[in-house]
């Protein structure tokens, strides 16, 4: 299927608000709904409408590699397992908290009582929701690919005999 100059100008204009969302659900996970898992998903589905916006060619050829999505998603990993790992050698225990009230990066203690939320409080877990959202978006990403390289792309010209022919069915009925 070709995409018209409407929908290519629609995915460039969407896709980066697409990640910057996904980016802010990723970080913001701890303090409102949402999380690693949830922003990869939502950043993947901006791949997809790059996809859809463009053929696949096009999106192997000038943007997406499969070989740069292979390598986030395994440093999503890496970082992941290093992160829970540090635990064991820094404080005793697989998955302990140590940036926990450390008064560095994320170690804020948090307030007593009702307030709006401190980004930098939570200790590991954003770095965690990092690692997973990282994860999540390079996995769906490479799912994605591998479907659109398994689809047949068409001409202009075999996409407007087609819709002639529906037209032409849909008046029969």
């Amino acid at each position: 299927m070709v995409t018209g100059l409407i929908g290519r100008t629609a995915g460039r204009l969407l896709v980066p608000g697409i990640f910057i969302f996904g980016f802010y659900i990723i970080t913001h996970g701890h303090l409102s709904p949402g999380g690693g898992f949830q922003g990869g998903a939502v950043i993947a589905t901006g791949v997809a409408l790059g996809l859809v916006c463009y053929n696949y060619r096009e999106c192997m050829e000038n943007f997406i590699e499969t070989k740069n999505l292979k390598l986030i998603e395994s440093a999503g990993l890496i970082l992941f397992i290093c992160t829970a790992l540090a635990g064991l050698v820094l404080a005793s225990s697989f998955f302990f908290n140590w940036l926990n009230a450390s008064g560095g990066l994320f170690g804020d203690p948090v307030a007593c009582g009702v307030n709006a939320g401190n980004i930098f409080t939570a200790g590991f877990i954003p770095v965690l929701n990092f690692a997973v959202g990282i994860e999540v978006f390079g996995g769906l990403s490479i799912v994605l690919l591998a479907m659109f390289a398994g689809l047949r792309e068409t001409t202009q010209e075999e996409d407007e005999r087609e819709a002639v022919n529906f037209v032409q069915t849909e008046k029969e009925k």
